[in-house]
């Protein structure tokens, strides 16, 4: 399959049913070969809220594994349920390139009905975009995902800790609409770079994560999400990043997503 990236207006071009090419700017940040996991996952929620749906059930969690590099190029989703039900139904997803599974997700969907009579919240909303006065970029980052994509901070970030507000430039899919959720869930995968412990360029560490881990106790809306995110390194070589997850309405869910921190040697 080709491994071609091209400068367009969107993170994938639509080859067919369930077929796309990665474009340049869902390129990753630790090799220029690869794809970005934001834009991937944003890709196959895509893929997953087209696949046989249910007006009454939403998805309430989608976990993502990385099964390895995201090879950048030509790509086929395919979509499947796990568990059938009423009320409660997995679905998975499996994005398959060069002839093997490079992402696998698993995402639950329940039923919905009127609870605002209960409705409560257990996380802070982040200070709203109007105060995130500290312009920022992710220059320390390279790849042409990050440039995809505009980001906001609120004053007082330190390494492993901060809070962002950020949002792509392009739509998905070249000439389709991007749906909220779609176009929020593509830039989540973002959070383990907007707070890092140790600088991607500083050559003595990488720290990638293996999945992504999306909770979403409210359905999502708008166009810029909000991070509020801490990354923790233990003594072993696995790592954590957490996030709230906000829109301007207000926190939305929370997004895990584990790493593995490996020292480079000089050479690398």
């Amino acid at each position: 399959m080709s491994q071609v990236q091209t400068e367009e207006n969107a993170y994938y071009i639509r080859l067919g049913e369930g077929h796309y090419r990665s474009t340049i700017h869902a390129q990753g940040a630790w090799n220029p070969h690869e794809q970005h996991m934001a834009p991937a996952s944003g890709i196959m929620v895509r893929e997953l809220e087209a696949f046989q749906p249910r007006p009454d059930l939403r998805m309430a969690r989608i976990s993502f594994d990385i099964l390895g590099l995201i090879p950048a190029g030509e790509f086929s989703i395919e979509c499947k349920v796990l568990r059938p039900g009423k009320t409660i139904e997995l679905v998975q997803a499996e994005m398959v390139a060069n002839g093997r599974a490079a992402i696998r997700a698993t995402a639950w969907r329940l039923q919905k009905s009127d609870t605002s009579a209960v409705a409560g919240l257990g996380d802070e909303p982040m200070p709203p975009l109007a105060e995130a006065t500290v312009p920022a970029g992710l220059t320390e980052w390279p790849g042409g995902y990050i440039r995809s994509i505009e980001m906001q901070s609120i004053p007082g970030s330190v390494p492993g800790r901060g809070r962002s507000w950020l949002r792509s430039k392009y739509p998905m899919v070249d000439g389709e609409t991007t749906a909220d959720l779609v176009k929020l869930i593509g830039v989540a995968d973002t959070a383990n770079g907007i707070a890092p412990r140790i600088a991607p360029g500083d050559g003595t560490y990488v720290y990638p994560n293996t999945d992504l881990s999306l909770h979403l106790y409210r359905q999502p809306q708008g166009q810029w999400l909000g991070l509020d995110t801490s990354v923790t390194f233990g003594d072993d070589g696995i790592g954590l990043t957490s996030s709230v997850l906000n829109d301007e309405q207000g926190p939305f869910g929370r997004a895990e997503q584990i790493l593995t921190v490996r020292a480079l040697k000089p050479s690398e």
